[in-house]
């Protein structure tokens, strides 16, 4: 078959690369792609036609059977109806099951509704109410834009000042565009976070593995949000009885919710949580693969993953098994010096050939193009070394020994990817060698 994979970040590469191993898949097309997705077998990159419409007319004329769109964006712009409306098959959710992530107040909303554990809330379309409100709650507390913000419009306020700044940003300053037309004001959660994705075909659910993403910019989770800088799976903190708790309290009613109000989702759910005492809530849904959670659940991922993305659209997903390597993957996001800020593009990336032949490495591009046949950086996240290892610290440590040999100036990492799960496990053997 022939497959189009829509984007050009980390999630996308690492998407291409598991899709070209299955024996099912002869080509692959990536639009926009990166220095990296263009370099994978099976692939060549397209740039981006300009418009869903005329990305599905490349898709009918090239005879694509299968698109698996990556980013938010277009999934929230409703690609996936498009390409319907054409008879293609697209794997993702329909523009209204995508206000999941497209709106955080039609998020909350749904959760409300459908009883989903999730923080208290309220939403605002006046910046003045907002700071009203937030100065009757008191701090800490998290200010969001309502709409898609590239993950960095979700801002935790330990200060009245910061709040109170925060909606500035959002409403005034319209620092996120559009997606500041309201903002949703939460309760500030305490816990530990961790991403649990599942695939689905609008009736039945099929867990992804456990993954534990970290946003903020620098090392103890400090500095503002950022797309994500670094991931591992398994994650620790999802343990038997709070991975039950989630299918039954939060995936479950999602499928139920959305099959009730006329929109089935099919693709992937991805809950961000928090959890505290093995109690989950909701922080947020996102309507796709996670980045960077997807290159270590891919990395992990041992068997065919296309049948799971056909089942998703035309059902019989219970038919489906997804087996994975005994070992744990972490990935540590190496970015541009200034991100998520501003940031310089076009340095020479020095080193990708050291690393390219080390066992168990895979660097997953994002942020990268290519230029005069050298990789340089074209992103505030560039790339994402993903690494096994036959326990979680031992991922760890090859994963940073990857990461030492790679170069360009002013580039920036967090040092302590993986941490968590090392305090949490406290010295326990993993189940493998890589």
């Amino acid at each position: 078959m022939k497959v189009l994979v829509v984007g050009g970040g980390g999630r996308e590469h690492a998407l291409v690369w598991k899709i070209a191993q299955s024996p099912l898949v002869k080509e692959i097309y990536a639009t926009p792609g990166n220095g990296g997705i263009c370099r994978e077998a099976k692939t060549q990159c397209i740039p981006w036609p300009g418009s869903l419409e005329a990305l599905a007319d490349f898709a009918s004329e090239k005879g694509v059977d299968l698109t698996v769109v990556g980013p938010e964006d277009p999934l929230a712009q409703g690609i996936v109806d498009v390409f319907q409306a054409k008879g293609l098959k697209a794997f993702g959710p329909c523009k209204e099951a995508a206000q999941l992530e497209g709106s955080k107040a039609f998020s909350k909303d749904f959760m409300k509704r459908y009883g989903i554990p999730t923080a208290e809330y309220k939403v605002f379309s006046d910046p003045h109410a907002a700071k009203e409100y937030i100065k009757a709650q008191g701090a800490p507390i998290v200010v969001k834009a309502d709409g898609l913000a590239a993950g960095k419009g979700a801002l935790v306020c330990r200060t009245l000042e910061e709040a109170l700044a925060a909606v500035d940003r959002i409403m005034v300053e319209r620092a996120f565009g559009d997606a500041g037309d309201r903002v949703v004001v939460e309760e500030f959660l305490t816990g530990e976070e961790a991403s649990f994705l599942a695939i689905t075909d609008g009736e039945h659910l099929y867990p992804l593995a456990g993954s534990q993403d970290h946003k903020p910019v620098y090392d103890n989770d400090e500095g503002p949000n950022t797309g994500g800088m670094g991931a591992y799976s398994p994650a620790p903190v999802i343990t038997p009885a709070v991975h039950q708790k989630v299918m039954e309290r939060i995936m479950r009613p999602v499928v139920e919710g959305m099959k009730d109000m006329g929109h089935p989702f099919k693709g992937v759910i991805y809950a961000g949580l928090m959890i505290k005492e093995e109690e989950p809530k909701v922080l947020e849904f996102n309507v796709r693969f996670g980045d960077p959670e997807a290159q270590p659940i891919l990395m992990r991922m041992e068997s065919d993953l296309v049948p799971a993305l056909v089942a998703s659209i035309e059902g019989g997903l219970d038919q489906v098994e997804i087996t994975y390597k005994r070992q744990a993957a972490v990935c540590v996001v190496m970015a541009s010096g200034g991100y998520p800020g501003k940031y310089e593009k076009g340095f020479v990336i020095e080193g990708l050939d050291q690393v390219e032949n080390m066992e168990c490495v895979k660097v997953f591009h994002a942020g990268t193009a290519e230029k005069d046949g050298k990789i340089v950086t074209n992103g505030g996240r560039v790339l994402g070394v993903t690494a096994l290892g036959g326990t979680i610290k031992e991922a760890i440590n090859q994963a940073y020994e990857a990461v030492e040999r790679i170069y360009w100036p002013g580039v920036h990492y967090r040092k302590d990817i993986g941490a968590k799960a090392l305090k949490r496990l406290e010295g326990r053997g993993g189940p493998g060698a890589c």
